[in-house]
C-alpha cells in the first residue's frame, strides 16, 4: 500500500554532514507519522526520530538530538534527515518508516512501512 525508498547514505568523516531522503508513494493519504530507525552491526534496531504529517511534533533519541533535524515536505510526500557532526557511532543502516497511527512513537511495533535502508558510514 505505501513503499519508502531512502537514498543519500554514504561515506563520510567524523563531523561531516550527510542528508537523507525518504520518498514515500502508493496510499500516502493514510500515513500519518514517519520516523527514522537505524542498525548498526550486531545492534539491534534504534529509534533515532519520529515526525507527525504535519511537521508539528517531533521526537528526537538523546543520541542524536541537537545534531540530527528531520524535516518534511509533504508536496514531495518525502521526509529528510540532515545530520550533522557525525560521529563514528552513527555508523548503521538508516531505515525509514511509516504508520497509519497518531502518536509519533519511538518503539518499532507503532509503524506498519518500511523501506530498505541506506547505509551510513563515518571514519575516524
Amino acid at each position: 500500500q505505501v513503499q519508502l525508498v531512502e537514498s543519500g547514505g554514504g561515506l563520510v568523516q567524523a563531523g561531516g554532514s550527510l542528508r537523507l531522503s525518504c520518498a514515500a508513494s502508493g496510499r500516502t493519504v493514510i500515513i500519518n507519522d514517519m520516523a527514522w530507525f537505524r542498525q548498526a552491526p550486531g545492534k539491534e534496531r534504534e529509534f533515532v526520530v519520529t515526525i507527525s504529517r504535519t511537521g508539528g511534533f517531533t521526537n528526537y533519541a538523546d543520541s542524536v538530538k541537537g545534531r540530527f533535524t528531520i524535516s518534511t515536505d509533504n508536496a514531495k510526500n518525502t521526509v529528510y534527515l540532515q545530520m550533522y557532526s557525525l560521529k563514528p557511532e552513527d555508523t548503521a543502516n538508516y531505515y525509514c518508516a511509516a504508520s497509519r497511527k497518531f502518536g509519533s512513537r519511538s518503539y518499532e511495533g507503532h509503524y506498519d512501512y518500511w523501506g530498505q535502508g541506506t547505509q551510513v558510514t563515518v571514519s575516524s
